[in-house]
């Protein structure tokens, strides 16, 4: 049986939703196993940089690069300029999406540097964005950086 990893992030955008959070999940995957999963963690840690997909990295902890470039990262919505940046500098090779409609990331920037990009448009992932984006407009124009 094959593990739906957009589900393992969909797991921690929830989580971090329940903890008063924004809900964005993201998880590291090496040959089919889980290496470091996170959620965006700014509000709860008063952090500047804890998005989902930087959480994942920080919590895989400190990897080879022969190892960080043979991952995937699963993330629910698409990822900004910074984590952007964190898959490049990293060479993560594939990113999984679980939605771009709430927010287009540099999905086109990932791909001009080799990263293979994959956009689901998860109907969970979607209403999530939307329906915190609708309750917290001000936290998440904070997050995004409006």
């Amino acid at each position: 049986m094959q593990t739906d990893f957009m589900q393992v992030a969909i797991e921690e955008a929830r989580a971090g939703l329940a903890e008063g959070g924004i809900p964005i999940g993201s998880v590291l995957v090496h040959q089919g196993k889980v290496l470091g999963r996170g959620h965006n963690r700014r509000v709860q840690k008063g952090s500047a940089i804890l998005h989902g997909e930087m959480d994942a990295i920080e919590n895989a902890g400190r990897l080879t690069a022969k190892v960080l470039q043979e991952c995937e990262l699963y993330t629910t919505l698409s990822p900004c300029p910074m984590c952007s940046g964190a898959i490049v500098l990293y060479k993560i090779p594939r990113v999984i999406i679980g939605e771009n409609r709430t927010f287009m990331g540099e999905e086109a920037w990932l791909r001009s540097h080799g990263v293979t990009v994959e956009v689901r448009q998860d109907p969970v992932c979607i209403d999530l964005m939307q329906g915190f984006i609708s309750k917290n407009p001000s936290l998440w124009n904070e997050d995004i950086g409006c």
